[in-house]
């Protein structure tokens, strides 16, 4: 053990040294750390423990982390997460997410990162680390509400290894089954210096909604997910470690996950349908490319990472309420309603550079400087059609709009952080960054019922954020902190119409936090609970201007509240865990723009939720184990605009029970069975009050818990 880690990386040495101890390792600050020693309020959730409870997108998991929300519209990846109440209210993201070493998604305005979040598949992840308040300062623009960083597997140069699982589930009113299946292969090319690993994973869901108005749309909701990964990993020396990987991963889907309602909450259909005439389908494709390099030099390690990425997605959604009612009106009479299907592309291709130099862990003063680039392209391309309710043409209304965005954005910054240790006892850490960005826009447009327009926009901003943190060790298992930390979300170019601004600024959010993170009874207790205060100022909302929407800065609000996590371990192999929050999120001030007014409570964040779970892990003896786990988590009501808005809906509470349970034969087989949402509750992730174009109030889009999924696996490792 000791010759081999000699041979590795100072990193790996630490991360090794911090398992090995039982503890959980984290990246939070750029580092490996224990996360019980970092001062910021995070959550961990090991790709072990997505794969016991079956779990297959963000949807599946958040529920167990505290101050998380996640809701879609209909399939992953059409995705919007909020952390600690910040919940966006436009199109861009409040939540910024981290593959590896760097950022994923646009930065810019017009990309709707907001509302489209990569969803990875769980399978080849090592951890999801979730960092709650914003993340301005290491982790830069579009953080402001926190940070959801994937760490993926890393191959492993010492040992060649082999995984692989097939799995099948079944979804409460679906036509047929589910079913998964995925492999993986690391391969040491050069013992202890060189190795490369690849996995593959197919997963192939079944739909469960129809259509109301359209009996050909059957179980529409059916898609299918496919990733696959290469990496490489060479160390020729235990100071240089070079990794290069590459990801790819698409989800096609034929239609939504949504239910519809009429304005009083009943139910369409069986209660299990939508009122689509045209199928509403998402596709989306991801290819992603890094290189990083790591150099200990003894007194500092440097580090370059570069990724190149490359995102394409299109939507369709069916308009007809919003724009086909409208047929009359804008002919006089002379054509009646009609189906306007609504196709969104959506385009990005993102490089990335940071280069960071960081003295060793454990000295008295650790420090952290560093410099960031990123070059983004992005392209939204809109067109509405439209027909007869035959599916003809109707010529003069057809294309009904034609809108093109396309935007560049490049931002500079050079950040810094450091932890002074005073004593064994106290500590302070403190973080600056500043950044710049730079970003192009264009409009175009033409159609029935929009102006020709082909028109530039520019803009640029530069933003300072900090953070301080504060620590004091009440021993070496109990820490205190204190946080103060800022972040930003890069505001653009407006649209060009009359008496519009030019420009949207960047807002800001302003964290203090205290919190406790406890080890009591040799780690038979597990404490960590924050409290926190947030400040959202120069928020980004949408505003009319004249019948056309734009960006604009309006408003104030605070997000305040406690989360926390307790885990007691009261024998071997028995874990038992609650996990909690409770955020009180609102307008500070009124904020027409959005109908809002002072004291209104903020859309899509539940003012309570939790979860509490047992997991039980057993030896049989000869290699053979088994595990036990059974999981309740709950999620009070949520709005779909600010409260004063005339069209505000609120989702129903859920709470959902899931099960799971798995025996491993002789180290190597493992048979897995899960159930999730076991009582089959029909709560919801999110209600909306969809409007036609003139703003009248239609019919309710709602997006359910998934109904009961029973699913078996059988996992091979060699």
């Amino acid at each position: 053990m000791v010759a081999l880690m000699a041979t590795m990386p100072a990193q790996a040495q630490e991360a090794a040294a911090i398992e090995a101890a039982g503890e959980i390792v984290v990246t939070a600050q750029k580092r490996v750390q224990n996360v019980q020693d970092v001062p910021i309020s995070i959550a961990v959730v090991s790709g072990e423990e997505l794969q016991q409870q079956g779990a297959a997108s963000l949807v599946d998991y958040s529920g167990y982390v505290p101050g998380m929300n996640v809701s879609n519209s209909g399939t992953p990846g059409q995705t919007t997460i909020t952390l600690r109440g910040v919940a966006p209210l436009n199109a861009s993201q409040t939540v910024g997410i981290y593959l590896d070493d760097a950022p994923v998604g646009s930065s810019a305005i017009y990309n709707r990162a907001g509302a489209f979040t990569i969803d990875l598949m769980p399978y080849d992840l090592e951890r999801i680390e979730v960092l709650k308040g914003p993340q301005g300062t290491l982790y830069g623009a579009s953080s402001i509400g926190g940070l959801v960083k994937y760490v993926t597997v890393q191959p492993d140069t010492t040992q060649f290894k082999v995984r692989a699982g097939v799995e099948g589930f079944a979804i409460k009113g679906a036509d047929g089954l589910g079913w998964g299946a995925q492999t993986m292969v690391n391969v040491p090319i050069v013992q202890d210096k060189l190795a490369v690993s690849g996995s593959f994973a197919w997963r192939s869901t079944p739909g469960w909604v129809d259509s109301v108005n359209n009996a050909a749309l059957k179980d529409q909701n059916d898609y299918e997910q496919r990733g696959g990964r290469v990496a490489m990993l060479w160390t020729p020396t235990p100071e240089l470690s070079v990794k290069l990987a590459g990801i790819w991963q698409s989800l096609d889907s034929d239609g939504n996950g949504l239910y519809a309602a009429d304005l009083t909450g009943e139910r369409l259909g069986d209660g299990r349908s939508y009122n689509n005439y045209v199928p509403e389908s998402y596709d989306i494709d991801l290819d992603y490319y890094s290189a990083t390099i790591d150099y200990d030099f003894g007194a500092a390690t440097l580090t370059s990472a570069t990724t190149y990425s490359k995102t394409k997605s299109r939507q369709v959604q069916d308009a007809s309420y919003a724009f086909g009612v409208l047929f009359p009106l804008l002919t006089e009479g002379a054509i009646d309603p009609g189906i306007t299907p609504f196709s969104l592309d959506l385009g990005l291709k993102k490089w990335t550079q940071e280069v960071r130099l960081a003295s060793p862990s454990g000295d008295r003063f650790e420090w952290l400087i560093g410099g960031f680039f990123t070059d983004e392209t992005t392209s939204n391309a809109q067109l509405v059609r439209s027909f007869d309710m035959d599916g003809n043409v109707i010529a003069p209304l057809d294309p009904l709009a034609i809108v093109g965005l396309p935007a560049t954005y490049k931002e500079y910054a050079v950040f810094g952080n450091g932890t002074f240790k005073f004593s064994d006892q106290f500590e302070i850490t403190g973080g600056l960054r500043w950044a710049r960005n730079k970003q192009t826009f264009r409009q175009i447009s033409s159609g029935a019922i929009v102006p020709q327009a082909d028109d530039p926009g520019k803009s640029a901003e530069s933003v300072f954020t900090y953070s301080i943190s504060p620590q004091f060790h009440i021993n070496e298992d109990a820490m205190l902190y204190a946080r103060l930390a800022t972040g930003y979300r890069p505001g653009g170019p407006n649209v060009i119409v009359p008496n519009v601004p030019p420009t949207v600024d960047a807002d800001r959010m302003k964290n203090y936090e205290v919190g406790l993170k406890a080890d009591f009874a040799d780690r038979m207790v597990t404490v960590d609970v924050a409290l926190f205060w947030m400040d959202w100022t120069d928020i980004q909302v949408v505003r009319s201007f004249g019948g056309v929407s734009g960006g604009a800065n309006g408003g104030k609000a605070t997000s305040k509240g406690i989360e926390g996590s307790f885990a007691l371990r009261p024998t071997p192999g028995l874990t038992i865990s609650a996990t909690g929050s409770y955020t009180d999120a609102s307008l500070s001030e009124d904020v027409p723009d959005i109908s809002g007014v002072d004291g209104d409570r903020l859309p899509a964040v539940p003012k309570y939720s939790g979860a509490v779970r047992a997991d039980y892990e057993f030896e049989l003896g000869g290699g053979n184990k088994g595990s036990f786990g059974v999981g309740v988590r709950h999620a009070s009501s949520r709005l779909s605009l600010v409260e004063s808005d005339p069209l505000a809906a609120r989702a129903k509470p859920y709470t959902s029970v899931d099960l799971n349970a798995s025996l491993t034969i002789a180290d190597h087989w493992t048979v897995r069975a899960y159930a999730r949402n076991l009582l089959d509750n029909k709560g919801e992730m999110a209600r909306s009050t969809m409007a036609d174009g003139l703003n009248r109030p239609s019919f309710l889009a709602i997006s359910p818990l998934q109904p009961r999924t029973i699913g078996v696996a059988l996992d091979m490792a060699f």
